[in-house]
């Protein structure tokens, strides 16, 4: 009886190493793809929880990324919306609305999960990451931001042999966004014009951009 206590109680206490050690490799997982990640467009398919469970909408587009700090995701449906990030001001364009809203990229935006991507934060002094598991054929990592002024509670990225996948984003409002890529492309030129924008003659702008 005194062998399997001390059995189980060196099993539990090699445990919480383990999970260390998974969470160490994922972090360095993670840390060396984004370093060597200069850029990225995929197709995006997107769909958003409320609390619950209950499906509030879809939508789909493209992703285009560039490092430091740039991307822009082309909303196409259900209706054509555009956010730009030119590395110093983020722009959200509504086309049905007629009007931009633009913010600077302060410290608290700069840790959004695109932002991430894009090389505006440092993944392991703005978040905290542990291995999440492997799911539906991805490996999984989990990321809480470090500040408490961010929109995001957490986020999860889910890999397939070294590609984004998935993405998942749970916010203060417990709101689940899942945004799947596909026809992924790494490292290739893209257009600087891509990240750029002029707000449309005639349209409503609220917000002062910084220059």
């Amino acid at each position: 009886m005194l062998v399997v206590l001390a059995a189980m109680s060196a099993f539990a206490a090699a445990r919480p190493s383990s999970a260390a050690q998974q969470d160490n490799e994922s972090a360095q997982n993670l840390e060396r793809y984004l370093a060597e990640l200069t850029s990225l467009q995929a197709e995006f398919h997107q769909v958003s929880t409320v609390a619950g469970g209950d499906a509030a909408e879809e939508a789909s587009g493209r992703l285009y990324l560039q490092k430091p700090g740039r991307f822009r995701w082309d909303y196409r449906e259900p209706n054509a919306q555009l956010i730009v990030s030119d590395g110093v001001n983020l722009w959200f364009y509504d086309q049905g609305l007629e009007q931009v809203t633009v913010k600077s990229i302060d410290e608290s935006l700069a840790t959004t999960p695109a932002l991430l991507l894009a090389g505006r934060a440092s993944v392991a002094e703005s978040f905290t990451i542990t291995a999440a598991g492997s799911q539906a054929g991805l490996d999984w990592v989990r990321l809480v931001p470090k500040r408490a002024d961010t929109d995001f509670l957490e986020f999860r990225l889910g890999f397939a042999r070294g590609e984004l996948r998935m993405m998942e984003l749970k916010d203060k409002l417990q709101q689940t966004t899942r945004i799947e890529f596909s026809e992924v492309k790494r490292n290739t030129r893209l257009a600087s014009s891509l990240f750029e924008f002029s707000p449309p003659a005639g349209v409503d702008v609220i917000g002062t951009p910084r220059r």
